[in-house]
C-alpha cells in the first residue's frame, strides 16, 4: 500500500502499461531528438544522387541511426553497417532471445533511411531539411518515411525487456536505397542469407494507415512499373512557322503513343497484362474499411478548386488505389519553362511514366507488355526510344494465423483503444515481395504511420508522433505474444 491511498490497494503494472510508459520514455527523450537530427540530412536515395558517396549524407545517416542504437540497452544486441562493394550501406542488427523464449525462431523487422527528393511546395516556415515540430506533427523529409523504423523496431523490443515480456531472437534490416526500387537488398538478402534464418513473423514499418484512431495492417502493396519515354522529330530545333504543318510535332506523337496505354478520359490503362481479377476478400475489405471510414478517400487530399475525384463511391476509391492499375506522369523533358520558351518547334519530347500495378500482377510481364506497345509502329515513323526501365511485382499477403488476429486486435485496442483494421496500400515495398518468395511460410505485420495528409514523397511530410510511438508499443505486445504462442 503506498503513503495517500487511504487503505485502497492499486493494481499492479501490466505489460502493457509498462511497455507503454517505456515507449513513451524513449520517443519523448532520445527518439525525437534523433529524428531532428536525421531529418537535417540531405541522403537521397541512389536513384536521385549519382555521387551519394562522394557527397557523403547516406554515411552520415548510417552512422547516426547505428550509434543511437548501439547505446541502447538491450542484453546482447549487435549492430553491424554492411558494405558490400558499389551498394548503398545496410544496418544490420541481432536481439537474442529473451524471457526463455526460443532461439530457434526469429522475428525479422525492416525499415529503411534513404529518402526521397527536396519536391517543391513547402509552406513558408518548413522545407524537406528543416525539422519543425507543430504540436503531434513533426514536419520534414524522410521521418515518417522511413527514418523512425529503425528507432521504433529496437524500441519496442527494448519494450519486452522493460516489461519483463519475452521474444525470441531477433533481426532489424534497415537498408538505404528502398526509394530507388531496393536495387541493393536482393544482394544484401543474399549474402546474409545465413545469419538472417528463416523468420516467423516479419515486421515492416514503411507502410501507411487509414487515419490515425487505431493500428492499420496492410493486406497487399501495388507493383510498379516505370520508364522514360523518348520522341525525335528533329536533330535540332527550328522556327515554329517554318516547319509546323511539315515536321510531326513531337508532342503529339509520344499523345498518340500514350493513347495505345491508357483511356484518356476515364483513365483506365489498357495494357490487359497489367490487369488482374480483384479477389473476393479483398474486394470485401475494401467495402468494409471503407464503412469503417465514413467518408471517401478523396476527402484526404487537398483537390485544387472544383476539381472532383475519379470515381465518387468510397469502395471503388478504395479498390482504384490498390488493385486496379494506373498510370501517373512523374517527369517530363524537352519542354523550356514558360517564361523562356520561344517559337521553336522542339526536336524532342521525354515524359516518364509510372505505373503502378495490381498486387498478384507480373510486373516484369508488364513492363515488356508496355514496351512492345509503346514501339510498334511509332507515328510518322518518328524515333521512339525507352529508357530507365524498371519493374517491382506487389504483394498480398498470406492469411493471417489466428493467434496474430487475435494478437494484433489487443494491441491495437490497448494502445489506440479499438481493434485494429486491415486495408491494401496503394504504395510499393519492393522488399516484401522478395520476401514472401523467400520465406512463404511466415507471417506479416506490415504497418505504418503514414496517414491522412501525412504527404510522403510530396511537401510538408510529417510524421505523427502519438501514433508512432503507439505503433512502438503495439509491436512489443505483438512481439511478446509471437514469443508465447
Amino acid at each position: 500500500m503506498y503513503p495517500g491511498t487511504m487503505g485502497r490497494s492499486i493494481a499492479p503494472m501490466t505489460f502493457a502499461d509498462l511497455a507503454r510508459a517505456r515507449a513513451a520514455e524513449v520517443w519523448a527523450q532520445s527518439i525525437t531528438p534523433a529524428l531532428y537530427e536525421y531529418i537535417a540530412i540531405p541522403n537521397v536515395s541512389e536513384a536521385y544522387d549519382a555521387d551519394w558517396k562522394a557527397h557523403g549524407y547516406m554515411d552520415e545517416a548510417v552512422t547516426l541511426i547505428a550509434d543511437w542504437c548501439r547505446a541502447r540497452p538491450i542484453p546482447g544486441l549487435t549492430v553491424e553497417v554492411v558494405q558490400l562493394a558499389g551498394r548503398s550501406p545496410l544496418i544490420l542488427m541481432e536481439i537474442p532471445p529473451a524471457g526463455g523464449a526460443s532461439a530457434d525462431d526469429t522475428v525479422l523487422l525492416y525499415g529503411h533511411l534513404d529518402k526521397q527528393p527536396e519536391m517543391s511546395g513547402w509552406r513558408e516556415g518548413l522545407g524537406p531539411w528543416t525539422p519543425v515540430r507543430e504540436g503531434d506533427r513533426l514536419y520534414g523529409r524522410g521521418g515518417a518515411d522511413d527514418g523512425y523504423a529503425a528507432f521504433a523496431s529496437l524500441t519496442a523490443i527494448e519494450a519486452v525487456h522493460a516489461a519483463g515480456g519475452s521474444h525470441t531472437r531477433c533481426i532489424v534490416m534497415i537498408e538505404a536505397s528502398e526509394e530507388s526500387g531496393s536495387p541493393d537488398l536482393p544482394a544484401y538478402v543474399d549474402y546474409l542469407f545465413d545469419r538472417i534464418g528463416t523468420p516467423s513473423l516479419v515486421f515492416c514499418l514503411d507502410s501507411g494507415c487509414a487515419n490515425y484512431d487505431r493500428m492499420w495492417v496492410t493486406t497487399s502493396l501495388r507493383g510498379l512499373v516505370g520508364c522514360t519515354v523518348t520522341v525525335d522529330v528533329l536533330d535540332e530545333g527550328v522556327h515554329s512557322g517554318d516547319a509546323s504543318g511539315i515536321v510531326p510535332s513531337s508532342f503529339r506523337v509520344l499523345r498518340e503513343l500514350l493513347d495505345r496505354v491508357e483511356d484518356s478520359k476515364s483513365g483506365r490503362v489498357l495494357v490487359p497484362e497489367m490487369h488482374v481479377e480483384i479477389p473476393a476478400d479483398r474486394a470485401a475489405q475494401a467495402a468494409a474499411t471503407a464503412q469503417a471510414l465514413g467518408y471517401p478517400a478523396s476527402n484526404d487530399f487537398h483537390l485544387h478548386g472544383r476539381t472532383q475525384p475519379m470515381v465518387a463511391d468510397a469502395t471503388e476509391q478504395l479498390l482504384n488505389r490498390t488493385w486496379r492499375p494506373t498510370l501517373s506522369y512523374i517527369g517530363a523533358g524537352g519542354f523550356p519553362p514558360p517564361d523562356r520558351q520561344g517559337n521553336v518547334l522542339r526536336p524532342s519530347t521525354s515524359l516518364t511514366l509510372s505505373f503502378r500495378l495490381p498486387p498478384t500482377c507480373d510486373a516484369h510481364a508488364a513492363m515488356d507488355a508496355a514496351t512492345k506497345t509503346l514501339l510498334a509502329d511509332p507515328p510518322s515513323n518518328a524515333t521512339v526510344t525507352i529508357n530507365g526501365r524498371e519493374a517491382a511485382t506487389g504483394w498480398n499477403a498470406p492469411e493471417f494465423a489466428p493467434w496474430l488476429l487475435e494478437s494484433l486486435d489487443a494491441a491495437s485496442s490497448e494502445m489506440f483503444g479499438l481493434p485494429t483494421l486491415t486495408e491494401g496500400e496503394g504504395g510499393s515495398i519492393p522488399f516484401m515481395g522478395m520476401l514472401g518468395d523467400k520465406f512463404p511460410d511466415a507471417q506479416f505485420v506490415i504497418t505504418g504511420v503514414l496517414g491522412p495528409e501525412s504527404n510522403a514523397h510530396g511537401p510538408n511530410e510529417y510524421l505523427h508522433l502519438p501514433t508512432a510511438e503507439r505503433i512502438t508499443a503495439a509491436l512489443s505486445m505483438v512481439l511478446n505474444d509471437h514469443a508465447k504462442r
